[in-house]
């Protein structure tokens, strides 16, 4: 069985992680991963890249999270994939399966309102997860949903302050018969909670996708315990 870290900062990419990438590699093997997923807050959050930049060497300075976690993985037999999480108004979607070269490609990504920024990046291949979303906080002003556009629902994230959260996002799920996630959310290299459980060989986004899609993902991390689906 697999176990995966799907949501995942680093100080690379991200303004609020606390830990570099390669020490949030070396964490999340030493917590029993097989796997990550990069993560990083994406142009429109919480990013550490400086937004002036053109935006070839904006998309290059924000991969450097994911470039070095894979150096760090190939290195001690840990996979890394790469991906973000694009942020509306507070409201998270994790987008998997596209590629730093696709993104340096399409500056359109951090101009389109939301829902086309969500329509492009599926009509490419992405595969989205809607991370927390019943999560309230200050800058969070309205929560926002939109069941047709997304893949998948982030059922518990280790970063929400309230277990009614996680809670409201899996009733979410069910109501729309969305298949169901887990992610720690995690930007220190000492707290890993979440993530899937799989008998899948995952190599890349495109093989998750496809677990999660085809029900493949037989249980979740939560809090750290392994719960079968």
């Amino acid at each position: 069985m697999m176990r995966w870290e799907t949501h995942l900062h680093t100080q690379e990419g991200s303004a609020c992680a606390r830990s570099s990438a390669a020490d949030m590699v070396r964490g999340c093997k030493a917590a029993g991963y097989d796997g990550l997923f990069v993560t990083d807050h994406f142009y429109h959050g919480n990013t550490a890249v400086d937004r002036s930049l053109p935006w070839a060497e904006w998309v290059q300075q924000f991969c450097l999270g994911y470039y070095h976690a894979k150096e760090t993985g190939d290195a001690i037999g840990m996979r890394v994939c790469f991906g973000w999480e694009y942020s509306w108004d507070g409201n998270d979607f994790l987008t998997y399966g596209l590629s730093p070269e696709w993104l340096a490609a399409h500056p359109e990504t951090v101009t389109l309102p939301p829902i086309e920024y969500l329509r492009l990046v599926r009509s490419a291949g992405a595969f989205i997860v809607h991370a927390h979303p019943f999560r309230q906080e200050g800058y969070i002003p309205a929560i926002k949903l939109v069941p047709d556009l997304v893949d998948a629902v982030e059922v518990y994230n280790g970063g929400n302050r309230e277990d009614l959260y996680n809670d409201r996002a899996r009733w979410y799920a069910e109501s729309y018969g969305l298949p169901v996630t887990s992610g720690s959310d995690t930007h220190s290299s000492d707290c890993f909670t979440g993530g899937i459980l799989t008998d899948a060989d995952i190599c890349t986004a495109a093989d998750y996708g496809s677990a999660v899609r085809s029900g493949a993902v037989a249980g979740l991390m939560i809090k750290g315990k392994e719960c079968p689906l």
